[in-house]
């Protein structure tokens, strides 16, 4: 489950898909879209790299739908219900807090002495929170698969993160991992508690790094969409941070451009991200810079 594939030549193009909850998701939809309304599909990379909600971006847009549709769909969602009401699809939202999640592992971050000892703590903090007997996992499974647009590995070399809820060790899957990829999905985009496929766990896969953008290496270019504008939670020393995964690509060779949501967005790049109010603005916002981008990056890209 930790293979990664070798680029097939220095001339290998990767995108990395970062995590950023509902809102994070929505952004590179639409800003991907946008790039490609504009001329430029980098949905033709050579691998993509997805992480926590950057893994269910990547699943969709590498199942052959095109990025016109993908963003289309997120504009015809329905809004979410008010206060107290039921929306079919977004039990997710109604399970887990944006505020709750970060009060959660902020709290494990700080006892931690490096990312090792944190992901081995986060992992059993998770497991302690698992009482449900699997059913958790399963509802998640079906939210998941409802997101995809296809429920299958592509073709297409997809890298998706996770970590072992166990060992606390990271872990990639890929097609030859012996792993569906709606579970794949799941697992990336776990919260409070494990996503389990049989008798292992995993919590999401930000907990391996940051943006995961070191999985590109020997790539030589490089495009990193990060909704949270390369912050991080985690000390700047243990190095989980996009800067210095970035450092080490461009130190290895590889060219690097890295993308952030921009103003078009409005602010929804916080706590709140997980609220599936934030996905339209979200969109919209990164369809808009998707456009306003495409000349630039297209030089990068081709």
């Amino acid at each position: 489950m930790t293979t990664t594939p070798s680029p097939t030549s220095r001339a290998a193009t990767a995108l990395v898909l970062a995590g950023g909850g509902a809102a994070g998701n929505a952004w590179q939809l639409g800003l991907i879209a946008g790039l490609a309304d504009a001329g430029l599909d980098v949905t033709d990379a050579d691998v993509i790299i997805g992480t926590s909600a950057g893994s269910t971006v990547a699943a969709q847009v590498s199942s052959g739908t095109r990025p016109h549709e993908l963003y289309a769909a997120v504009l015809a969602e329905v809004p979410p219900a008010p206060p107290g009401g039921a929306r079919q699809g977004s039990g997710r939202a109604r399970q887990l807090s944006g505020p709750d999640y970060l009060a959660w592992s902020d709290r494990i971050i700080a006892a931690s002495h490096d990312p090792s000892d944190m992901r081995r703590r986060m992992g059993a903090a998770a497991l302690e929170r698992d009482t449900s007997g699997g059913e958790a996992s399963r509802r998640w499974r079906d939210i998941v698969a409802a997101r995809l647009p296809s429920l299958d590995w592509p073709a297409q070399a997809v890298l998706i993160t996770a970590v072992d809820a166990l060992t606390g060790e990271p872990v990639v899957f890929d097609r030859r991992s012996g792993v569906d990829l709606v579970d794949a999905v799941a697992a990336s985009t776990s919260s409070m508690t494990p996503y389990r496929i049989g008798d292992h766990a995993y919590l999401n896969g930000g907990y391996r790094r940051s943006e995961n953008a070191d999985l590109a290496t020997g790539y030589e270019r490089v495009l990193v969409m990060s909704p949270f504008g390369g912050r991080t939670r985690m000390p700047l020393g243990w190095g989980m941070d996009l800067a210095t995964q970035v450092e080490e690509l461009r130190a290895a060779g590889s060219r690097v451009e890295t993308v952030f949501p921009d103003a078009r967005s409005g602010e929804v790049f916080d706590a709140n991200a997980l609220d599936p109010s934030t996905r339209l603005p979200a969109a919209r916002g990164g369809h808009e810079q998707g456009r306003a981008l495409a000349e630039r990056l297209g030089r990068f890209w081709r």
